[in-house]
């Protein structure tokens, strides 16, 4: 049985999701459909781990590439899902799919020889993995012959945000050559495409041996091997990643795998996946896999809907109740620190909405409430002129950097866990209900010793409170 290196893609921004998904934590990371998150779905769906008799495809551990914020939050969710991380690739910054894809196939090439390559975006719903290994499985027949293979999905409606795959006729569930790409059409030639049933949604998912992949690019898109080359030949190891070098990535052109190589290559073949799929590129789309009711409404645990129609409602936190009434075509979704209302027909227009915040200045554009570290994570609950209040929560055997502060001094008070405290020499155990004080400009650490989470209150207060005012001697994540 050939054994298939996933490659997930793992950078994106998600602003049609915004308030749920922004930039310091995006929709691939969020439980948007339930308990796991996008991404470990897709790591689980792409490992075998779980699934049924009719699998056919074997899985190495997997291949990710994303940014240096990234690069913790994907280790913790795989291992949180039991699944071996594989190689981490750090991107110093997005270039788009095509230096992404091709320098995982020279990777790929380099230490596994032979190695095929299964390239997936890491935020798609799949329902069925059993029914996705199969064509894939079925995929792998093409690609034995030197074919690279893309997946698309049997359209469902005459849908505009997505690229089209026209592919000849052939045997139902088998490959057959690609056509041609299609851009995202209007709704005409959309309702076109989806009554002659010679066209599938491009779900950017692809298949190919690691060498061919590489033979594509140095005949389509031979501008971009040079630069990705030399990153991946000065790239630095840090702490399990592989960072490539910048000043070679800054050179690679921003372009997607479509337009640098897939419109241009002879060797295509595609195979339609006939099961549930979706992107979710827009809180339309989650309405849709939220199972509306009779009435078309979704609501979430903290969401009451009354005589509502094709409406979402939806809250994040569990101290705050959406209700809504008489509404129709409507989008509304909570979180802590923002509110989004929109029209249903304009889903895809939200990203308006991040561009708005981020002209004004606000915080909400891109920061979430809750920030996730490699540690853990904290969230402000109260912040004035001179003072702020977190809650602060420390994963066990997990520690924050040696470090100190010019501007503030602080109070710990431990709630939950036992925290292990280091305020300049002196070292010791604070337990439930006990506090201790970090006088300005201390130099401090707090870790968790423990086998469970330790949460702890901190109360900052002082001239100015920013996250910039850290000077750090030690850190075992070796940030800057």
């Amino acid at each position: 049985m050939t054994t298939i290196t996933p490659v997930l893609l793992c950078g994106g921004n998600g602003t049609r999701l915004w308030p749920l998904s922004r930039k310091s934590y995006p929709k691939q990371f969020v439980p948007l459909t339930g308990t796991e998150t996008l991404f470990q779905a897709s790591a689980r769906r792409l490992s075998g781990r779980g699934l049924g008799p009719r699998q056919r495809v074997d899985f190495a551990a997997p291949l990710t590439l994303t940014n240096t914020d990234f690069r913790f939050i994907v280790t913790e969710q795989l291992g949180l899902a039991g699944i071996d991380p594989g190689p981490v690739l750090i991107e110093p910054e997005s270039r788009n799919t095509a230096p992404a894809i091709l320098a995982a196939a020279l990777h790929l090439e380099a230490h596994h020889p032979g190695a095929v390559m299964l390239v997936a975006p890491s935020d798609h719903v799949i329902p069925d993995a059993d029914a996705f290994h199969a064509a894939v499985a079925e995929g792998l027949k093409a690609v034995a012959e030197g074919q690279i293979v893309t997946f698309g999905i049997r359209p469902t409606r005459p849908e505009t945000g997505y690229g089209y795959l026209e592919c000849e006729a052939g045997e139902d569930g088998a490959a057959r050559p690609l056509a041609r790409f299609v851009e995202k059409p209007d709704a005409a030639t959309a309702e076109k495409m989806l009554a002659s049933g010679h066209f599938l949604w491009n779900a950017g998912i692809f298949m190919a041996a690691a060498a061919d992949m590489v033979a594509a690019f140095r005949a389509h898109a031979p501008g971009l091997c040079p630069p990705v080359e030399a990153a991946l030949a000065r790239a630095k190891t840090d702490l399990g990643f592989l960072r490539l070098d910048p000043e070679a990535w800054a050179g690679a052109e921003d372009v997607s795998i479509d337009y640098a190589v897939m419109e241009k290559a002879a060797n295509l073949s595609v195979v339609p996946y006939e099961g549930e799929w979706s992107d979710l590129g827009g809180w339309d789309a989650v309405w849709r896999e939220g199972g509306p009711d009779a009435a078309g409404v979704v609501t979430s645990q903290n969401a009451t809907a009354i005589e509502c129609r094709d409406t979402l409602l939806r809250s994040e936190s569990e101290r705050l109740e959406i209700v809504g009434i008489g509404l129709e075509h409507v989008i509304a979704v909570a979180t802590r620190d923002a509110v989004l209302v929109a029209d249903m027909r304009r889903a895809q227009d939200v990203k308006q909405a991040v561009a708005a915040l981020k002209a004004k200045g606000a915080a909400q554009a891109v920061s979430h409430p809750k920030d996730h570290r490699p540690w853990g994570w904290f969230e402000s609950l109260v912040t004035g002129p001179r003072f702020q209040v977190k809650r602060i929560l420390v994963h066990p055997g997990a520690a924050l950097s040696l470090q100190s502060h010019h501007h503030r001094s602080e109070h710990w008070i431990v709630v939950e866990g036992t925290a292990r405290v280091t305020v300049d020499q002196e070292v010791k155990l604070v337990t439930e209900n006990q506090s201790v004080y970090i006088p300005l400009g201390a130099t401090h650490r707090m870790e968790n010793p423990g086998k469970v989470p330790m949460v702890l209150i901190e109360v900052q207060t002082g001239a100015y409170v920013g996250e910039d005012d850290i000077i750090r001697y030690e850190d075992v994540y070796a940030r800057g």
